[in-house]
């Protein structure tokens, strides 16, 4: 599904509505006709419409970011998706006013970047990867990654959030990444290493172990890398549900 396809940012548009205009072969904006639905909605969908055109030409994700609802978000996913930062991080703990961040891996356009604490992991850095995207990706992203980057560099993360745990929700999929990856079946190299094992890998780091960082590493720009597969599954079922079956 694109956004083009969506009548749900219109104030008076719930899911009902939308549906009932999908029913009637009304399923993109070019479609839409006023008669449709009541005079004043009819006069919100053409003025959305029309602001909503010049907005996605000039790839203004911020915008539908802030029209949709926050549980309909995702649908922004198929227009944004080659412009989008999936990334993901690793750290010595869970408190972000007291642990670090250890490792964090960004994958876009089909090439993965890993920053690694001590060496190359600046806020600069960070704040590269995320200049030119129009959309970041992550799994549990809202309530710990971003937290924990703007927290540890002090940074203020503005752009446009898919989250695929609520994502994933939607589609009755609830616990870790590792379980859900399973269950929708995308495969690891090293499925035997947790976020646990992250902990415990950094530290062999920092003791001199050899073989500890690539590991840690390897793990972690898997997760960043899946999160595109993910993202993939899990928009497409939802469209399967929402826009196709119903």
């Amino acid at each position: 599904m694109r956004v083009e396809n969506s009548f749900i940012p219109v104030r008076g548009v719930g899911e009902t509505t939308e549906r009932r205009l999908w029913e009637d072969d009304i399923t993109h904006w070019d479609d839409f006709h006023p008669s449709a639905v009541g005079r004043k909605t009819g006069e919100r969908v053409e003025s959305f419409i029309d602001e909503a055109r010049p907005r996605l030409d000039a790839g203004d994700a911020a915008f539908f970011d802030q029209q949709f609802p926050s549980s309909e978000r995702w649908r922004l996913y198929e227009n944004f998706r080659d412009s989008a930062c999936f990334f993901d991080i690793e750290t010595t703990g869970l408190d972000q006013e007291r642990n670090e961040v250890t490792t964090v891996s960004f994958h876009r356009d089909g090439e993965t970047t890993t920053l690694v604490n001590g060496d190359d992991l600046t806020a600069e850095n960070v704040r590269a990867q995320f200049a030119d995207a129009d959309l970041l990706v992550t799994f549990n992203g809202k309530r710990f990654d971003v937290p924990f980057l703007e927290t540890s560099f002090g940074l203020d993360v503005e752009t446009p959030h898919l989250d695929l745990m609520y994502t994933c929700k939607k589609l009755g999929l609830s616990g870790g990444l590792k379980p859900i990856e399973q269950e929708i079946g995308i495969e690891r190299d090293r499925p035997d290493i947790s976020g646990r094992d992250a902990v415990r890998l950094w530290k062999e780091h920092e003791r001199g172990e050899d073989g500890s960082l690539e590991t840690l590493i390897s793990y972690n720009r898997e997760d960043a890398v899946n999160l595109r597969t993910l993202a993939d599954e899990a928009t497409e079922r939802l469209d399967r549900r929402t826009f196709v079956d119903g």
